[in-house]
């Protein structure tokens, strides 16, 4: 159930059914809300739905609570450092992702364990100037042998120029709201 690497992503920060279920079927949930603790309650709702709709779900910087509620993986911020990850008591198909912006985090991700890395931002994002452009972008992708997922930034206009790179798949909010 677990074996392959979804090639979309959504990050939602509320559980919206309505919201989730207008999405392509293809496109896997990471919840990502930093701004409260994590609900368990509020969390198996979210998994026993995405089950129910065949989606694959993924909770945030808590790797501990997501093997906990047997939940497809777990997803590691960029600003998670830790290297102490407990790799050991994974579930055979749990998949663990993170996020990096350069290459030093990168190579953090890749001592986590991480299948994938989700490489930010690509394109020029409101929240931050520093966006990576094409040419970084393809020469850290080249740093590394994980699976790079393109996020930040992505929409309708630039989305046929991120495709051509060699990415395994994208991660957006507004693209997919837009959609």
């Amino acid at each position: 159930m677990h074996k392959n690497l979804p090639k979309l992503f959504y990050f939602i920060s509320e559980f919206e059914k309505n919201e989730i279920n207008n999405l392509n079927r293809n496109i896997a949930i990471i919840y990502r809300n930093y701004l409260t603790n994590h609900d368990e309650k509020k969390i198996s709702e979210i998994k026993k739905f995405c089950k129910s709709t065949n989606r694959k779900f993924f909770l945030s910087n808590n790797i501990k609570l997501a093997l906990k509620l047997n939940l497809d993986g777990a997803y590691i911020p960029s600003f998670n450092k830790e290297l102490k990850i407990n790799l050991f008591s994974r579930k055979k198909n749990f998949i663990i992702l993170g996020s990096a912006h350069n290459l030093n985090e990168i190579r953090i991700k890749e001592k986590q364990g991480v299948k994938a890395i989700f490489l930010s931002p690509i394109f020029k994002v409101k929240k931050t100037t520093k966006e990576l452009g094409i040419y970084k972008f393809i020469n850290l992708t080249k740093l590394s042998n994980r699976k790079i997922i393109a996020l930040g930034g992505i929409n309708k206009y630039n989305l046929k120029r991120a495709m051509k790179l060699a990415i395994h798949g994208f991660a957006g909010i507004s693209y997919f709201k837009k959609v």
